[in-house]
């Protein structure tokens, strides 16, 4: 019975079905290519997949707040922490680590406009940061004046390196996730974080600092995002302007398919990773069909929409 009751409690943790969802779309993938370049495609996904990851992990500590919170800067943080570390840097070799401190500055910038535009001016989140993205890829525009500054080539050489047989950005991305795990699940702070996105008035109450977990947790978005435009930038030979776009959808797929609850108070860090596996496999499936774009936005919002929806029937039926 025991047994039992552990395999049932298992099923039901949703970052599992994420993992499940991953593992079916790379046996996919690996039927429509006949089952050519598996360990490719695996390290591809944890490549990409990490971008994912990181930006999901601070998009869904902002979903933990509750409903209405959610930042739509991200793609403009990304591509504006990225232009600025790689102006900063030049190409010029022993820049790395002031250049990703010119980056997490800019995370902190951001983040701090963001929360002052919420807080002093009582915007809603969404507004906020939509509008905010206007200034911030605009300053982007400004600062990259059209150039494609490369990174330095040991800065290049170690976002597309290797340890241990799988990508440094995922190593990044990983260890990430157990800092940000280990902060949800055993610290006070993380346990402020859910009673804020469980009931704010009730947190307030109980003496929970409801407006520093707020500033705290859209501060840390922003630091996410800022450190993914870096180590994008350096994967991919330098920063685009367009090069946070895709990240937008993605960064709310990844928290939703991955389980976490959409009305806050509520947050899955293994499912983040599983469901930014799971995003990229389904693009390298449909691009193996030949499908643009429009296609792969078309299923990723049918997808959100899907899972919302169930989760919002299991909570109504409960």
């Amino acid at each position: 019975m025991s047994l039992s009751n552990s395999v049932v409690r298992t099923l039901s943790k949703p970052w599992l079905w994420a993992w499940v969802a991953a593992g079916l779309a790379f046996a996919a993938t690996l039927v429509l290519t006949q089952g050519r370049g598996a360990g490719e495609l695996a390290y591809a996904a944890l490549s990409f997949g990490a971008f994912a990851a990181i930006v999901g992990m601070g998009q869904m500590l902002v979903i933990t707040l509750g409903p209405g919170n959610v930042d739509l800067s991200i793609p403009a943080t990304m591509t504006l922490a990225a232009t600025l570390a790689l102006k900063f840097m030049g190409s010029d070799p022993g820049t790395a680590l002031p250049g990703l401190a010119v980056a997490l500055a800019v995370g902190l910038g951001v983040g701090a406009t963001n929360f002052a535009l919420i807080y002093l001016l009582r915007l809603p989140p969404i507004i906020a940061t939509l509008a905010a993205s206007l200034i911030y890829q605009s300053l982007a525009i400004w600062s990259n004046r059209g150039l494609r500054i490369k990174p330095p080539s040991g800065l290049a050489d170690f976002a597309t390196g290797r340890f241990l047989g799988l990508p440094n950005v995922a190593w990044i991305g990983l260890g990430l996730a157990i800092a940000v795990w280990i902060l949800i699940e055993r610290s006070v702070c993380g346990r402020w974080l859910l009673a804020s996105g469980q009931n704010l008035r009730a947190a307030r109450l109980a003496g929970v600092p409801v407006e520093a977990v707020r500033a705290a947790t859209y501060l840390a978005v922003a630091v996410f995002a800022a450190l993914a435009g870096y180590l994008l930038a350096s994967f991919s030979g330098g920063a685009a302007l367009n090069m946070g776009a895709e990240y937008l959808l993605m960064s709310i797929a990844v928290v939703v398919i991955g389980g976490s609850s959409i009305a806050g108070g509520n947050s899955n860090v293994p499912g983040v990773w599983g469901a930014a596996l799971f995003m990229f496999l389904v693009v390298s499936m449909l691009n193996s069909y030949g499908a643009g774009a429009g296609v792969r936005n078309v299923l990723t919002g049918t997808i959100i929409i899907a899972i919302v929806v169930a989760a919002s029937s299991r909570r109504v039926r409960s």
